[in-house]
């Protein structure tokens, strides 16, 4: 970690990163988990884990009494209180409650600097009944 800061700080000296840069690579996460919740009656919960990898971002879900064998999941912008109906980040689906996500040139940064949410959707053909929802937040 120190060789990589004074990497960062002589190309910030020598004017090839800025320092903004420089100050989003120190302060943000590498991994995270978030708790999912359970809505609308559906007694299903989990969580989400996201793994930065290089430049691109690892997405793992779990779930706990999954409400179909699969099930839609997505990214969306906004709070679970306050979700955009279009999907941001398509993730696989969750199948008997699991799926792993690899977004490409995704930053972890980038997601926990708005409001977004990861959103469980019921089954394939009720996609527009919510079952689960988690906010991306530290």
């Amino acid at each position: 970690m120190k060789r990589l800061f004074l990497l960062a700080s002589v190309a910030v000296l020598c004017g090839i990163v800025p320092a903004t840069v420089l100050a989003q690579m120190s302060s943000a996460p590498d991994h995270l988990s978030i708790p999912v919740y359970s809505q609308n009656g559906s007694g299903e919960w989990g969580s989400v884990t996201f793994l930065q990898r290089g430049p691109n971002l690892v997405v793992s879900v779990s779930m706990v009494n999954p409400t179909a064998p699969t099930q839609p999941v997505h990214i969306h912008t906004g709070t679970c209180a306050n979700l955009n109906p279009k999907p941001t980040y398509p993730l696989k689906n969750l199948d008997n409650g699991s799926s792993s996500t690899t977004l490409e040139n995704v930053s972890l940064a980038s997601l926990l600097a708005s409001p977004f949410a990861v959103n469980v959707h019921m089954s394939p053909n009720q996609v527009g009944t919510y079952v689960a929802c988690g906010e991306i937040k530290q």
